[in-house]
């Protein structure tokens, strides 16, 4: 029996992004295209089969403006380009060299911003990243005491801006794509930063890499291998956290702290991740997570706040809040409202709405004795409520309707003429309140 290559090929290639990554004949194709070795086998490889498979295909090339040569980059890309008859879009960015993420970090991520900004609706952005990349990558995870989402490093197919991101070459390694690229009497381009040993990437590959090759022969297949394997198990995590969000999470953004305390601590902790990321952050540091956890296990712990640089974790009586980090207001705030248009309130991250109702909320007749103001708490209001003789005071009531501290200090009043007329959506004060069968108006306080 004929042994099948497995060897870099443009067939292989199609077959990966049809079948692994489900690339569908006539979709439209988006490269990364720096000119260099890897890019420029990806972009042939493609250029030959894009007719054959309907596929639309289009180079962009983000000069960084960081290398000498960076002029001579372009003009290469442009020419390959050419001989190839693939368009090309150039874009030219501008990189803080002092930025505290360091270079590297600062221009992938003004890069991708670019890819993304280009990315229509329903197109795919493909990077021309390998299996050795991949290996380096999951080195760099294991250094920086990452866990398995971390180590999982690249995927292979993931949502992008308004499209997907595929890196179709993970299963090939760059000697493949380098014989490929001579056999075909290829040219790149060397970017000169890539024999720099100050970068950390850079040191891996020159000087680490080759002793583990030494004794392992395969070590870069063998780490690409182990990183799916860390894809694997961070997707079954990423089920369970969400299975066990269904049952745990009964409000937006809120856990239940009676109902998942009764959880291992390897299940909570991934709980808390999961729940972190669904709702958009990225999740805090290790020691921000055992925080949650220690105060989620504390039978005393009635407020906590626990803060990183994405979000906050508040608990609260019997449950942790979510909420993005939360600044400082002034309760100097007072601001006329027309009743009518959305309201917002700076730096609250809430919003005040209205919705005409009948026999609740606001009297439209208590509505007109005056201009209508929003103020938020300075301590010492009070409201009477309807049927009652007598006042509360606003903390009070804050209280025995269990308003989490940080928000009371952003709750918006409705003063009428200078007036307290209503609190939120929670109360209306008389003698603003309206009468059974009386038309009215209704507050709605929502996060925007």
């Amino acid at each position: 029996m004929k042994k099948t290559s497995t060897h870099f090929s443009p067939s292989r290639l199609t077959r990966i992004l049809i079948d692994n990554l489900g690339i569908q004949q006539g979709a439209h194709l988006k490269l990364g295209f720096s000119g260099g070795l890897d890019s420029h086998v990806l972009l042939h490889a493609l250029a030959g089969q894009s007719q054959r498979y309907g596929w639309s295909i289009q180079a962009i090339h983000i000069n960084h403006g960081l290398s000498d040569q960076a002029e001579f980059w372009e003009q290469h890309c442009q020419s390959v380009c050419q001989l190839l008859e693939v368009p090309l879009t150039i874009r030219r960015i501008q990189v803080d060299k002092n930025s505290p993420d360091g270079i590297e970090a600062e221009a992938r991520k003004k890069r991708y911003a670019c890819f993304e900004e280009l990315l229509e609706p329903g197109e795919v952005l493909l990077t021309a990243h390998h299996q050795n990349d991949q290996a380096e990558t999951l080195l760099l995870q294991m250094l920086r005491g990452a866990g398995i989402k971390g180590m999982a490093s690249m995927s292979a197919m993931k949502p992008c801006a308004r499209g997907h991101h595929a890196r179709p070459l993970l299963p090939f390694s760059r000697a493949e794509l380098q014989c490929y690229a001579e056999h075909h009497q290829l040219t790149w381009v060397e970017d000169d930063s890539n024999t720099d040993s100050r970068y950390r990437r850079n040191f891996l590959r020159k000087r680490l890499m080759p002793v583990l090759e030494q004794c392992w022969p395969e070590t870069a297949k063998v780490l690409a291998r182990t990183a799916a394997h860390m894809a694997d198990a961070s997707e079954l995590l990423e089920q369970l956290g969400r299975q066990d969000l269904l049952i745990y999470q009964i409000q937006p953004r809120q856990l239940v702290v009676s109902a998942i305390s009764g959880l291992p601590d390897s299940r909570l902790r991934n709980l808390i991740r999961v729940w972190i990321t669904v709702w958009g952050y990225r999740p805090p540091a290790s020691h921000h997570i055992n925080e949650i956890v220690a105060c989620i296990r504390a039978p005393d712990c009635r407020h906590r706040e626990i803060r990183w640089s994405e979000a906050e974790v508040h608990r609260y009586r019997d449950r942790l809040y979510l909420t993005p980090v939360l600044k400082r207001i002034s309760p100097e705030t007072c601001l006329s409202w027309d009743l009518e248009s959305p309201l917002s309130i700076a730096d609250t991250g809430y919003q005040l709405m209205t919705q005409i109702t009948v026999g609740g909320g606001l009297s439209r007749k208590g509505l007109n004795k005056g201009p209508a103001q929003v103020r938020l708490r300075r301590g010492g209001e009070s409201c009477r409520l309807p049927g009652r003789t007598f006042h509360h005071k606003l903390k009070n009531l804050l209280q025995e309707q269990g308003i989490p501290p940080w928000q009371r200090s952003r709750l918006p009043l409705l003063y009428i003429d200078g007036e307290l007329a209503a609190i939120a959506d929670l109360w209306v004060c008389e003698p603003f309140a309206a009468k059974p069968d009386e038309p009215g108006i209704r507050l709605i306080w929502q996060q925007r």
